[in-house]
């Protein structure tokens, strides 16, 4: 089992879920590319809001969204079921951001990855 990062726009690999909070542009609901669609695992509206505004403080960005992310509700059931599909197989999460490694998943990867290690 693997977690990977990819581009909405790329080919899909295996296990592929959308983890936007916001669908992405110039791509239909039944586009193969998209897979899975699971935007309660992105951060919520005012940090997503609040780090486009201040892309330069990622460090800020990562600690405030793993906080969402370990707080009760939907961000948290969001998490348990990527870990899930994590346990099932192989899991590669997308995002239609151009540089996915300024994105929240990397953020997202690391949750999963520790809710894997236990």
């Amino acid at each position: 089992m693997t977690v990977s990062i990819a581009r909405v726009y790329d080919a899909p690999g295996d296990g592929r879920v959308l983890v936007d909070r916001l669908w992405p542009r110039g791509i239909k609901k039944d586009d193969p590319r998209i897979g899975r669609w699971l935007k309660d695992a992105a951060p919520s509206k005012e940090l997503r809001s609040w780090y486009h505004a201040n892309m330069d403080q990622y460090d800020t960005f990562h600690e405030r969204y793993l906080a969402e992310l370990s707080a009760p509700g939907p961000a948290a059931d969001a998490l348990a079921e990527l870990v899930d599909l994590a346990k099932a197989g192989d899991l590669e999460l997308a995002t239609a951001m151009k540089d996915p490694a300024q994105s929240e998943v990397p953020t997202l990867v690391e949750a999963i990855e520790a809710e894997l290690a236990g």
